[in-house]
C-alpha cells in the first residue's frame, strides 16, 4: 500500500510503498477514505511538542473509511461498512485504569508505548489496522461526504469534557478557548447537548461574531481585556445567571491568569473540566484558591479524550440532526501532497476549518 512515513523528527514525511497491515484477532483492516490533519501536526513532526513517538511511523490519528477485513470476533461489522476509526486505543487488561495511546500520534507512558508498538501506524495510508472496539459504524454515506465526517474527531474531544462534567440540558456553559479549533467545536457540542446558554470569551471579535451568526442568541460572546478580575466579571454578566459548567480547552501558549479568570466564574457546586494545554510548555501551573474550591464545593475534572462509547453516541447525535458537521469547510489533499497538507493545516487552523487527506 501507499503510505506517508515519518522517519525522523524535523524531516518531511516520505511517501512510499509500505507493507499492507496484517489482520489479527480483535482487529479490523479499514480502507482509509479521508483523514484529518491536525493544525499542530507540524509541531509534532518537528519535535517541538515532544510527543512520544517510536519511529519510523505512519502518522495520522483517526479516519473515515470502509471495512476491508474483519476478525473472527466481530459480529456486527461487515465488509464494506462505512466506519469512523477512533484513534484512542486503550489497553484491554485493566478496564479501571487502562493505558491509552493515540494511534498515529502519541503514547505517553511505558504502557501506552507498548500499545503503540503494535497499533503504531495511523491513517496517512491507504489502509490501517484498528482495534475492533475502535471501529464505529456510520451508516450509509457517499465518498464525497467522508471528509466532513472527519469532523467527529474535533467534536469528540470537548464532548468527552462535557460528559465528565455531567452537562445537563438547560444549563449554562462557559467555553474557555471558544475561538479556537477545538473550542469552537465545544460550542456546537454544548448546544447540541441542550445547553441553554454558552458564554464564549475571546479576543478575536470576528470569530466571536461568527459564533453568534452560526448558532444564534444562545451564544453570549465576551471580548477579553486581559485584566483577570474585569474579565471574570464580564463573563458572569454575559451569562445572565449562574454558570453551571466551565470547559477549558486553551492551548499551551495561554497565560494561567486567562484560564483562572474563566474557571472562577463557575457557581457554587459547579463543575469544571480541564482539557487544555496550560503548563505543557513550561512555566507556572494553574493556581486556584483552596478556600474558594472548598467552601463552594467546586468539582474539578481533569479530562483527556473521552470514554469508549462517546464516538457512537456522537454519531447518533449527528444522525438525529442535533449536531451539524456541515459547519466545517474542508480543504482536501491527496497522499502524494501530504507535506503540503501539513503546512496548510498549520496556516489554516481556525474555527470550523479542516484539512483532509484522501488517500
Amino acid at each position: 500500500m501507499k503510505a506517508a512515513v515519518l522517519k525522523s523528527l524535523g524531516s518531511p514525511l516520505v511517501v512510499e510503498t509500505a507493507p499492507d497491515p496484517v489482520l489479527g484477532t480483535g482487529e479490523v483492516i479499514v480502507d482509509v477514505v479521508a483523514t484529518r490533519v491536525l493544525s499542530y501536526m507540524n509541531e509534532v513532526f518537528s519535535g517541538e511538542r515532544n510527543y512520544a513517538l517510536e519511529l519510523p511511523i505512519i502518522p495520522g490519528p483517526g479516519a473515515v473509511g470502509r471495512v476491508r477485513t474483519i476478525g473472527p470476533d466481530a459480529t456486527k461489522l461487515s465488509v464494506g461498512d462505512w466506519v469512523f476509526c477512533d484513534p484512542t486505543v486503550r489497553s484491554r487488561d485493566d478496564v479501571v485504569a487502562p493505558d491509552i495511546a493515540l494511534q498515529g500520534l502519541t503514547a505517553p507512558g511505558p504502557g501506552a508505548m507498548k500499545l503503540q508498538r503494535h497499533f503504531r501506524h495511523g491513517s496517512f495510508a491507504e489502509q490501517m489496522r484498528v482495534p475492533t472496539e475502535n471501529v464505529r459504524k456510520l451508516g450509509q454515506i457517499t465518498p464525497e461526504e467522508a471528509p466532513q465526517w472527519c469532523a467527529l474527531g474535533n467534536a469528540l474531544v470537548p464532548y468527552g469534557g462535557f460528559l465528565a462534567a455531567k452537562l445537563q440540558p438547560g444549563e449554562t456553559v462557559l467555553v474557555s478557548g471558544a475561538t479556537g479549533n477545538f473550542g469552537s467545536a465545544a460550542v456546537s457540542v454544548a448546544l447540541a447537548m441542550g445547553a441553554a446558554c454558552v458564554v464564549t470569551p475571546g479576543r478575536n471579535e470576528a470569530v466571536l461574531a461568527d459564533l453568534v451568526r452560526r448558532f444564534g442568541a444562545r451564544v453570549k460572546p465576551v471580548r477579553l481585556s486581559g485584566n483577570e478580575d474585569d474579565d471574570r466579571e464580564a463573563m458572569k454578566r454575559a451569562a445572565g445567571g449562574p454558570i453551571d459548567c466551565v470547559l477549558d480547552i486553551m492551548p499551551p501558549s495561554v497565560a494561567t491568569s486567562v484560564v483562572r479568570a474563566a474557571v472562577m466564574t463557575v457557581r457554587a457546586y459547579g463543575r469544571v473540566a480541564l482539557m487544555g494545554g496550560v503548563g505543557m510548555a513550561g512555566g507556572a501551573g494553574l493556581e486556584l484558591p483552596y478556600p474558594w474550591l472548598m467552601r463552594n464545593c467546586i468539582s474539578i475534572h481533569g479530562v483527556w479524550m473521552y470514554p469508549p462509547d462517546a464516538a457512537g453516541r456522537l454519531i447518533a447525535m449527528v444522525r438525529a440532526g442535533l449536531l451539524r458537521l456541515d459547519e466545517y469547510r474542508t480543504t482536501n489533499f491527496d497522499l502524494d501532497h501530504v507535506n503540503e497538507a501539513i503546512a496548510h493545516a498549520a496556516a489554516n487552523g481556525g474555527p470550523f476549518k479542516m484539512t483532509v487527506i484522501r488517500p
